[in-house]
Order: C-alpha cells, then structure tokens, then sequence
C-alpha cells in the first residue's frame, strides 16, 4: 500500500488526501447505526471529476477499493468502509452549474445539498420534486445513488424519475457521459436509469443533470387526521388510494415520533392524536380536499381538520422530517423502509404491531403513507444487548412480510449492508444473476463499494 499512497500522493494536491485515523474514522460510516464498518486506509476529497478520475484510475491500478461517499446521511450502510479502501468524499463537489429556466433543467456537481437546489430553483419560479426527509443535509448524489424519495414521491415521483443524465467515472477511471438534456432520448440502454440507485457499485457519480417543475400555482391544503390505532390509519390511507385522489403528500406519523420531536424541539405537537395522518394538496381544488377529509373521517378518525394556518402546516410536517433524528437520541434505531402496494398498507401495519408484541421490542412508525412506503423504527436501549438480538430478529420478519404482501424490502433507502439478505429472497437467484453479470461487466476487479448490495 505505500506503493499506492506515494502515487496517490502525487496525483492530488496535498490538501485533498486525508490519513489522519480520527478523520478517516468519522467519514468511514452514514448513518446506520448496526451496520458493519471496515477500516479505510485512506480519505480523498476531491474537487472536480478529474480528481476523481485519477483517485479511481489509481485505485484500479493497484486494486483498491473504492468506497463513494456524500454527507453520509444513508440508512442502510452503503457508505460505510470497507478494509483498506479509500473512502472518496464528495461532498466538497458542491456548485450549482447551470439552471436553464427555458429548458426546465439543472446541472449540478454531486455534493450540492438537495435543499439548495430546490432554493436555487425556486428563484427562478421552478422546482425540484425529491425531498428526502433528510433535504436539508443530504447531498444530490447521493440521493441519485440511492434513488432517494420523500414526502412528495407519492404524486412527483423519485430521484430517477428527475434525473436527464450523469457524468459518471467507471471502474477503469474513464470519464464518461450517460443519459441526455432533452425531454425526450431513446438511444441505447437507459444506462443513467441503471447508474441511479447503483450505490456507487457500478460506478461514481461526479455531474447530475436534473428535469425541473414550475412551482405549483396554488397554495396547499393541509388535512390532518388522527386515528386511535394504526390499521385504522392504514385504512384511511386505503380509502384515499381507491378514491382516485392523488395528493401531494400523504405522511403518518406516530405519538411516540410526535413525542420524541417534543423533547427535543418543543414543538407542542405530542398530544395531537396517537397516529397522525397528514394529507396535502396541491391543486386548490376543494371537492379534493373534502373528500381526503371524508376518507379519513369515514375510516375512523378520532377527529380530522384541515389548517388553514401555513405556519402550523409546515410545523406538522417539520416534525415528520425530525422524527428519525429525534428518535435516535433516545439510543440506537434500526430503521426500515419497506414498501407494500398501498391497499395492503393496513395489513402491513397490523403485522410490524405483532412482530414488536413478539419479539418485545418497541415500533416507532413514521411513513410515506401515501405510496405504501413504511419506515417502522425499532428503537433500542443503548448497552441492550438481548433487545438487540430481539429487534433484528423483527428486522427481518417485516422484510419477509413485505415480500409476503407483494411489496419491496427498499422504497428509497437503498439496499446497502442491511438489506442483502430481504433482497436475495425478494430477487431469487436467477434476477441475481443479471445484478451480478451487470457487476462484473462495469467492475470487473470489484472494486467499486465492493459488498454492497449483492
């Protein structure tokens, strides 16, 4: 490896490689919190692709890892270290480089942090849809690794659905271009729809080109809805998915989520109802809004409303945003993001209420309700060893049971080191065996977050 270093150090600045152990540790993991983690022998930050290119030419030469990495705001362990790699952080990646209003499109390198572009954006009266909960830290290339999501997936789509083209470096350190600028591009394989939610396994995402909305012209209508139970919950998010209605946003929450942001925030929202449905609307069409307000009431809503104050709107979904973070001050969180067709949502509720009866572990729920996209948060006490076991065990069977019920072990958090087994079970061997050809064909030498994913 001194071999490598010494070429690594003469290829780069000085100041964009990093060997100091406290500082490569404190970039070597996201945020999940059980997932393993090796031991990188080096951190490189580079400040434009061709830094990239030559940190992953090196690293090919030499038969190094390399493990991409953005804010480090994942929950499924796909950024986490592996032994001897070089962890390339991009975060320092950051400018805006286009917006072209006419055109409807951004260009921007893979460390601007998805609220930022959504700012940017708007000062040209348009709009970027994917607002993963973590918009305010996370980065676009990330959530390009891992298709993220978000609260407004349910009528706007995902990362992929936003995503024209990329700059990608491969394995062999060649930088090249894939996907288009126009609205329309069918030439050849939709090899920017494959890199998407690649997790930095096929190669490292260093320039994303994204399609823009115009900002909606209406302000939003926010229905609230509280259930005493969370398959009653799940039933209202049924009603309104067989209702035709597609709102804009259609997030759950639960008491002990309400609580936890309480205590941390003082938000004052804990005593609204033991689980929360928060409807929004976008198109200031009123027979809309009553009847998602008719869905919830009809399927047992203790009480429902709709706010009419923008400031007490936004505090309820700020509070859905905060609710992961809040959570993990109370001691380690495993987190899932299962996601079932929307009428097995109820079913899908009631079975990760069995599986914490079961294994006698505490569910906290928060949820895309709307796109059947669940987060169930099994929370731990720290040193718990025994509670620990319990909820991996429970980990487990809700993957199974999504699988069961026709859905996916990953909406948006990506598949990572958590998930490997829940997807081998959900593909079966032979959808595998084209994950893993597809592998082998752009990182021969695996190189590439080497044991993510498959």
């Amino acid at each position: 490896m001194v071999q490598f270093l010494q070429a690594l150090s003469a290829a780069l600045p000085a100041d964009r490689i990093t060997l100091d152990p406290d500082i490569i540790a404190a970039h070597s993991r996201d945020q999940a919190a059980w997932a393993p983690q090796g031991r990188a022998l080096a951190l490189v930050r580079p400040r434009n692709a061709e830094q990239v290119r030559q940190t992953v030419t090196l690293c090919a030469e030499h038969r190094v890892p390399v493990v991409p990495r953005g804010a480090g705001t994942g929950l499924s362990g796909g950024a986490n270290a592996v032994d001897g790699c070089v962890l390339l952080a991009l975060d320092g990646m950051d400018h805006i480089l286009e917006i072209d209003t006419h055109e409807q499109l951004a260009v921007v390198q893979p460390g601007v942090i998805n609220d930022r572009l959504r700012a940017a954006a708007a000062e040209h009266g348009l709009w970027y849809p994917p607002d993963p909960a973590s918009s305010p830290w996370s980065t676009i290339g990330g959530n390009a690794a891992t298709n993220a999501g978000g609260v407004c997936c349910v009528k706007y789509g995902v990362t992929r659905d936003y995503v024209l083209g990329l700059q990608i470096v491969t394995a062999a350190g060649d930088l090249v271009r894939v996907g288009r600028r126009t609205r329309k591009g069918v030439a050849g394989y939709d090899l920017a729809g494959l890199f998407v939610g690649s997790e930095g396994t096929l190669g490292v995402i260093t320039e994303i080109t994204v399609r823009l909305l115009r900002l909606p012209d209406s302000p939003p209508k926010t229905i609230v809805g509280a259930f005493s139970s969370l398959v009653q919950a799940g039933q209202a998010v049924a009603a309104v998915a067989a209702s035709g209605i597609t709102p804009s946003a259609l997030e759950l929450i639960d008491r002990y989520c309400l609580r936890a942001v309480d205590d941390w925030k003082n938000m004052g929202l804990a005593d609204l109802g033991d689980v929360l449905l928060l409807g929004r609307l976008d198109t200031g069409d009123e027979q809309q809004a009553q009847t998602l307000q008719t869905c919830f009431e009809q399927a047992g809503a203790v009480f429902s409303t709709r706010s009419t104050d923008a400031h007490e709107a936004e505090a309820l979904f700020s509070a859905r945003r905060l609710a992961y973070p809040a959570l993990e001050r109370l001691g380690p969180v495993l987190t899932e993001d299962v996601c079932v067709p929307r009428g097995q949502v109820p079913e899908m509720l009631a079975r990760i209420e069995r599986h914490a009866r079961t294994h006698d572990v505490h569910i906290a729920n928060i949820a895309h309700a709307g796109d059947g996209n669940l987060h169930p948060l099994i929370v731990v006490p720290t040193g718990d060893d025994q509670a620990r076991t319990r909820a991996q065990l429970a980990f487990e069977a809700i993957l199974d049971d999504a699988i069961a019920l026709g859905g996916t072990v990953t909406g948006e958090h990506g598949v990572g080191l958590l998930k490997k087994r829940g997807l081998h079970a959900e593909l079966g061997d032979n959808v595998l065996a084209l994950h893993r050809a597809i592998k082998t064909a752009l990182d021969p030498a695996g190189i590439l977050n080497p044991g993510k994913i498959i």
